[in-house]
């Protein structure tokens, strides 16, 4: 059987869904996947779209302009095959995170302390002492973050809110915001392969090939796994940070650190502290 070319349109995520569909002799045997990653803007060539014969996208409205879904889909031959995929995203354990540039992974609260001018002890002890419940309405932003989450499942075939709400209470299902876990991207990538009629691997392979960003576990606010009933996450629990093992007082030094030192690539730093 002829390989036709697989083009995926897809962020960090797009990577190790690639990994996973791999794993399917069936697909394999069929699909030479080429991945064009999206949030960096990367070009998709007309070439390559004028010759797939299976485009799997995430959704990109028409505010993405060239790059945006719709867009794409004018360029494929008529007879390819075309799948939105899932596009995964979680604020519910991280609440405060906001998308600002120039820096990574931020939190408003921690932002508005250091944009206020305290000193060091002075931001870590109202970041970490003042009672978050009375100062943000966590179950509003847990409920706009799943609100948020059906908008974006509403584009794809592939359902996994159902298994995002049955179980992210249980276990740490996002290890950042937009970095879903083993479990979530085997189910995405079971969901793919189903839409495609094609059966999916061993469970436990795709488990144990589903690694997206794992050396990294953005950590939780002890108040808001308190508030969630989380028993994965607490004061002394300590995540996976680049090789260190850092509870979450320990990462939000780290974060002010940086910040006060005016260092921009927050990543690079919690590498080498």
């Amino acid at each position: 059987m002829e390989r036709r070319l697989c083009v995926l349109h897809a962020n960090c995520q797009g990577e190790p869904l690639a990994a996973l569909l791999r794993l399917c002799p069936e697909f394999a045997a069929r699909h030479d996947i080429r991945l064009f990653t999206n949030y960096t803007r990367e070009p998709v060539p007309d070439e390559a779209l004028a010759s797939c014969g299976l485009f799997l996208y995430q959704h990109l409205g028409p505010q993405w302009g060239d790059l945006s879904s719709e867009a794409l889909l004018k360029k494929i031959p008529r007879e390819a095959a075309a799948l939105c995929v899932p596009n995964m995203f979680f604020m519910g354990y991280w609440p405060l995170w906001h998308n600002a540039p120039g820096f990574d992974f931020r939190d408003r609260f921690l932002d508005h302390l250091l944009d206020m001018g305290l000193s060091k002890a002075e931001i870590l002890h109202l970041y970490l002492r003042t009672d978050l419940a009375r100062k943000y309405d966590l179950q509003a932003l847990l409920d706009e973050s799943l609100e948020r989450e059906r908008r974006r499942q509403a584009h794809t075939p592939v359902r996994y809110l159902d298994a995002v709400l049955a179980g992210f209470r249980e276990k740490m299902l996002f290890n950042t915001v937009n970095h879903p876990g083993p479990e979530l991207m085997a189910l995405a990538a079971r969901g793919v392969l189903a839409e495609l009629g094609l059966t999916a691997p061993p469970e436990a392979d795709l488990l144990s090939s589903a690694r997206l960003f794992p050396e990294f576990q953005m950590p939780i606010h002890p108040q808001v796994a308190e508030f969630l009933g989380l028993p994965f996450a607490g004061p002394d629990t300590e995540y996976r940070v680049f090789g260190k093992k850092k509870t979450f007082a320990q990462y939000a030094e780290a974060y002010v650190d940086c910040r006060l030192l005016g260092i921009d690539d927050f990543t690079a730093y919690l590498h080498l502290r």
